[in-house]
């Protein structure tokens, strides 16, 4: 029996669609990294009972921060993108949240910049906070270890191709990490937007763009390029298909990323000849109903649609486009500088989570490899 209700939502189920296709379906998938997160820092002492913990969120990490908060008894500031609606905005603040919206904006960009500029703001006047630094501390990988294990159990051992929305990096990057160390053959395929900075696409501008959550204006510090094997560039027309066919289909209802891993999950599935194909679903279609699935007579088939196959970045275009990324190195103005501090100006650096030697040790994992 669960002791709280995150540990349900955070643990996903595996759901088989073919013979050869799974979704990995989560409810809110970033409560399995923020429960794992909140509970080492309490464990190391960072935090303690009652402190504030801060970051800024587009949805699915605010829900997740706010219930790790309610479970461990610590108070929560959320800096909220524009992409929060009330539905969830209310949830959060009945959770005991401090929700503090940006003003709306037409450009994802500046709300994401405008975003962590507040934190830091905040950080300055309040020195005790805590910021979770969702887009940088890779602690945030530790939660996806136990999840990993359960891929490995429920699939037999076979070979993976795991397809996903890379997004900070931590559910994609954490995932593969993992199942790569007893199968080192396992294939990582990110998904990204247009014009997002996490893999070059920045040039390439999609006037619908509300992908919230996936991709960046700014260097996300805990996304580990080099773990990727190919990457997918999908526009909103050809996410909003690929989310209409996957609940046409298989009556899987879920958000825009979604349905953008599982268009690129099908063309995967033509090239690779060995073992399972599972992508991520991070979270449900309902802050989408309105934006994308009202639309949905307008959407593409997904049947009809190619990805165009590039060899350089500066190659890409609308609605959808596909790279062998080959495990290279992150593009320039993707790397990240130097962490700030996670409480005031005074702080040491947070660590660098399971990047780090003392908490990729042995001795550390077992501790969260019981809990989803």
């Amino acid at each position: 029996m669960d002791h709280h209700i995150s540990d349900a939502l955070g643990r996903p189920a595996l759901v088989r669609l073919d013979d050869r296709t799974a979704c990995l379906r989560f409810e809110t998938m970033k409560v399995a990294s923020a429960l794992a997160a909140v509970r080492h820092l309490l464990d190391d002492g960072t935090i303690g009972p009652g402190d504030t913990l801060v970051d800024s969120s587009s949805g699915i990490y605010a829900h997740a921060l706010a219930l790790a908060c309610h479970r461990y008894g610590l108070k929560c500031h959320i800096v909220a993108s524009t992409t929060v609606d009330k539905t969830l905005r209310i949830q959060l603040e009945i959770l005991g949240a401090t929700v503090e919206p940006m003003p709306p904006t037409v450009n994802l960009k500046l709300d994401q910049n405008r975003r962590v500029s507040r934190v830091r703001e905040i950080l300055r006047d309040n020195p005790g906070h805590y910021w979770m630094q969702q887009y940088h501390d890779d602690i945030h990988y530790l939660g996806y270890q136990p999840i990993a294990e359960m891929l490995r159990r429920e699939l037999g051992g076979e070979p993976i191709t795991l397809v996903g929305a890379v997004g900070t990096g931590s559910s994609t990057g954490a995932l593969a990490r993992y199942l790569r160390e007893s199968r080192p053959d396992t294939r990582l395929i990110g998904v990204q937007p247009f014009d997002s900075i996490t893999f070059g696409s920045e040039h390439v501008r999609d006037p619908e763009i509300i992908i919230a959550g996936i991709g960046s204006s700014i260097p996300f510090a805990n996304v580990v390029h080099d773990l990727y094997d190919v990457v997918h560039w999908v526009g909103f027309d050809a996410a909003l298909a690929g989310s209409v066919a996957l609940l046409r289909e298989h009556a899987v209802f879920a958000g825009l990323s979604t349905g953008a891993a599982y268009l690129a999950a099908r063309w995967e599935d033509r090239s690779t000849s060995d073992g399972h194909i599972v992508f991520i679903a991070p979270d449900t279609g309902h802050r989408y109903v309105d934006s994308a699935f009202a639309r949905h007579r307008q959407a593409p088939a997904a049947d009809e649609l190619r990805p165009r196959e590039i060899d350089a970045l500066d190659d890409m275009a609308l609605p959808w486009s596909r790279m062998d990324w080959n495990r290279a190195p992150a593009p320039p103005a993707a790397v990240a500088a130097a962490l700030s501090p996670s409480r005031g100006s005074s702080a040491p650096q947070p660590r660098s989570g399971v990047l780090a030697e003392e908490v990729r040790s042995s001795a550390y994992l077992p501790r969260f490899s019981s809990s989803t």
